[in-house]
């Protein structure tokens, strides 16, 4: 179910030429309008709407993800975020990321919380480390639904970089790197977006390889 973000990219570059594009295995066909899902912080265009509910519902860590349900309701049934949902707990953002939104999340699996130094997480899940903790979670925030078309046309504009500004008031730079997209955090590391587009009722998730860390 997993489709690699470089195809949508690839139809949203020729978008850009040709005002719409067919994107052969995505969304079962979905024709994706060029201009369909760059947003602010503001509501969910009708277009943004549509893809997300024509497009089919994939599997993250073993469970289909439902556009229908909010990125905390889906997230819970991956066995692959288990880490993270415990941080979003810890940090007290459950009841924000069941907002209205819309919030493009860059989800790092469990398997990128085990490569952060030893002890980093236990240590962040400690009560008085909360602060600390809301701020790298908040790092993998961008208001808005940015969808993998969006990101691609963002990318573009900016002559092969997009800049994105989180919801901790920190930037993300997102690029591609061959056949991968990347986005890369304030001390130059790098993630790569191993599932893109995993529509959610308030927002969209993006799954990346590494945790994010703000400056």
């Amino acid at each position: 179910m997993q489709r690699h973000l470089l195809a949508v990219c690839a139809a949203s570059l020729l978008a850009a030429a040709t005002g719409s594009a067919f994107a052969e295995g995505y969304g079962r066909g979905v024709v994706i309008d060029q201009n369909a899902s760059v947003q602010g912080s503001g509501g969910m265009s009708s277009s943004t709407s549509t893809m997300g509910n024509m497009g089919a519902t994939k599997m993250v860590g073993g469970a289909a993800m439902y556009p229908s349900k909010d990125i905390i309701d889906n997230a819970v049934n991956s066995k692959d975020h288990t880490t993270l949902v415990a941080a979003v707990k810890a940090a007290g953002l459950v009841d924000t990321l069941k907002g209205n939104g819309p919030f493009t999340v860059f989800a790092p699996t469990n398997t990128a919380f085990s490569a952060l130094p030893a002890g980093t997480v236990d240590t962040l899940l400690k009560p008085e480390n909360k602060g600390t903790l809301t701020s790298v979670l908040t790092y993998h925030v961008v208001p808005g639904r940015v969808d993998a078309a969006a990101l691609a046309q963002q990318i573009k504009a900016g002559g092969g970089k997009a800049m994105l500004k989180t919801a901790s008031g920190g930037t993300l730079t997102a690029s591609m790197r061959g056949s991968d997209v990347l986005i890369t955090d304030s001390k130059g590391g790098a993630a790569i977006v191993t599932t893109s587009d995993v529509y959610q009722s308030n927002g969209v998730i993006h799954v990346v390889d590494k945790v994010l860390l703000p400056g």
